[in-house]
């Protein structure tokens, strides 16, 4: 029991030790660096979703809206 408790011990400073370790560093990435990220992110998912949206406009909603009216206005 007494080993258990040593154990158990000896891994919560280790952990406690790395925590430390980790908070103390000095490296990383830097605010200028994500935020030149996050900005071409949300330009070339713009430019894709504007892109979708034309092709959906010109070809593909045409066809669906008449290929619905078609199929509600059966004169049988």
């Amino acid at each position: 029991m007494k080993n258990l408790m040593l154990i158990m011990q000896i891994r919560s400073i280790n952990k406690v030790n790395s925590i430390k370790q980790v908070l103390k560093s000095k490296s990383g990435e830097g605010f200028v660096d994500t935020a030149v990220k996050i900005l071409m992110s949300v330009v070339i998912g713009a430019l894709v979703l504007s892109g979708l949206y034309l092709l959906f406009k010109d070809t593909v909603l045409p066809t669906l809206t008449q290929r619905i009216t078609e199929m509600f206005n059966f004169k049988g």
